[in-house]
């Protein structure tokens, strides 16, 4: 118990490979109550961060340091701050609930299966605590293998299409940031006398960042073509609807609640605070993709006849919002985007565990299929209004907090932009509502549909964490915040001090002609 405390995140990290291996010696039928157990032990256990953070301490905390491979100042560096905090605890909080939901709907290789959802544990919470870039390097692609599996196994028709499109994007887009890397590990040792990756020390290694084409602006880009496809930002997003659609419902609330936030974290923990000026540089040019990518998100939901697709396309559409938030740099919009992520990661699961249900019991997920569903399915209509209203941020639930600071951190910065980014609410209201309508209400359109059964008491209680993780991070936004503003406030500064000493250059380049 010592050791335990004394190294929590290694013990986060590893415990879900760990169960895993260990499960893979029972017997198939005991498979997924032991995943269960598991997951929720490591739940229980990712508590301790919470109760052992200090908001006012140390930027890193919980730190472990082991040397790895010395010869290219790669360690073994894990450490959390508040903003990674709240990712940790999302990741351990959703694993129970995807577990207990795939109870009834794996039907062959059931023991693969849990192994696979324990290992991508591991590759997810090992990204958000890895303080070494090429560890973290390490768990990003890690994360690849389990996911990938998961869709081309357990998927769809198309799911080998789909695997291979996620894999083959999220591959190529990485390979870039392994090369910034190492570039970024051989200027410390020139400036420093010997190679690192440790965040701390990349953070120190001083780049020319005058220019779009300058020596950070080109590292910054390597990196945030590889945080831009996992986000998924427009136009590199295609990957997304196809995985959702094809992935099993527990490999869509995975996708959508933790691997897109990868990306907006890989922005707070890289690229910000590494290249500052390139952000600045390039600030403009990722406001206006990503409000483009939540008008088009919007835009191309409302015309989708498949209740899962739609969801997909929503999710296109909001996380845009996170990466105009991080890009407004002030701590209103920065706040926003952290907080988008983490509402995002609860209501969009929620919904896909609600069309996933849908889907079980009739085996289709096209909108025209269904109707009247509210007059025989009374508890789900509700648990699908909830989870609509916080879609389309309802105040009182957690999608509100998010956006509205976002849209005024984004007015900051660029008012028009702003005004855009808005319309997408409006937008996401009527694709939303309008699915909802066509599904719940109205005549019952099939006989099929008269006879469905409301939710099981498994189904309730799969459902019930997020529910009231909605309205509680929709009404008690402080228990969160109070964790991470200190966090967001230390990335807004890198970056504000990085627009001085840019805006000092300029001048003198001015001065000087």
């Amino acid at each position: 118990m010592e050791w335990m405390n004394s190294h929590l995140l290694s013990t986060l990290t590893f415990f879900p490979l760990f169960w895993a291996v260990l499960g893979t010696l029972l017997p198939v039928r005991v498979s997924k109550h032991w995943t269960l157990a598991g997951s929720l032990i490591l739940f229980f256990i990712s508590l301790k961060l919470y109760w052992g953070f200090s908001a006012q301490g140390a930027e890193f905390q919980f730190a472990e340091s082991v040397e790895w491979i010395p010869g290219l100042g790669v360690n073994y560096l894990l450490g959390i701050d508040g903003i990674s905090l709240w990712l940790v605890l999302l990741t351990t909080f959703l694993m129970p609930i995807v577990v207990l939901a795939s109870y009834d709907g794996v039907e062959e290789r059931e023991k693969e299966y849990y192994t696979l959802l324990m290992a991508l544990q591991t590759g997810m919470i090992g990204a958000f605590v890895a303080m070494d870039s090429f560890l973290f390097y390490v768990f990003w692609e890690a994360m690849l293998i389990p996911m990938y599996f998961l869709i081309g196994i357990w998927g769809g028709k198309e799911r080998i299409y789909a695997a291979m499109k996620f894999f083959i994007f999220t591959m190529v887009g990485s390979l870039l940031m392994l090369v910034a890397i190492f570039f970024l590990a051989y200027q410390h040792k020139v400036q420093f006398g010997s190679f690192s990756t440790a965040l701390i020390d990349l953070y120190k290694v001083k780049l020319d960042g005058a220019g779009y084409f300058s020596t950070q602006s080109l590292l910054f880009l390597a990196f945030a073509l590889a945080f831009a496809i996992k986000v998924p930002l427009f136009p590199v997003h295609t990957w997304l609807p196809d995985a959702h659609v094809q992935a099993p419902t527990a490999g869509s609330v995975i996708l959508a609640g933790v691997l897109l936030k990868m990306g907006g974290y890989g922005f707070i923990r890289f690229a910000f605070p590494l290249f500052p000026q390139a952000v600045h540089t390039y600030q403009h040019t990722f406001m206006v993709l990503g409000s483009i990518a939540i008008v088009y998100g919007a835009w191309v939901a409302m015309v989708q006849p498949d209740m899962k697709k739609l969801v997909a396309y929503s999710s296109v559409s909001h996380m845009g919002y996170v990466v105009i938030g991080l890009f407004s740099l002030n701590a209103i919009g920065s706040s926003g985007a952290v907080y988008q992520m983490l509402a995002h990661g609860i209501s969009t699961p929620a919904l896909f565990l609600l069309v996933g249900m849908l889907y079980e019991r009739r085996h289709t997920k096209e909108i025209k299929e269904f109707g009247g569903i509210t007059k025989v399915m009374p508890l789900f209509a509700i648990a699908f209004m909830i989870a609509t209203l916080a879609s389309i941020a309802l105040p009182g639930t957690n999608g509100f907090i998010g956006e509205f600071l976002i849209l005024l951190g984004t007015w900051k910065a660029n008012p028009g932009l702003a005004i855009l980014a808005t319309t997408g609410v409006i937008f996401g209201a009527v694709y939303m509502l309008w699915m909802f309508q066509r599904v719940m209400f109205g005549p019952i359109k099939n006989d099929l549909n008269k006879k469905l059964k409301d939710l099981s008491v498994r189904e309730m209680l799969v459902l019930a964490p997020l529910m009231i993780a909605i309205f509680w991070m929709g009404i008690t936004p402080n228990f969160f915040f109070e964790k991470m503003e200190t966090s967001v406030a230390r990335l807004v500064e890198r970056t504000a001090r990085a627009e001085i000493v840019s805006t000092a250059m300029n001048g003198d380049v001015q001065r000087n002609k």
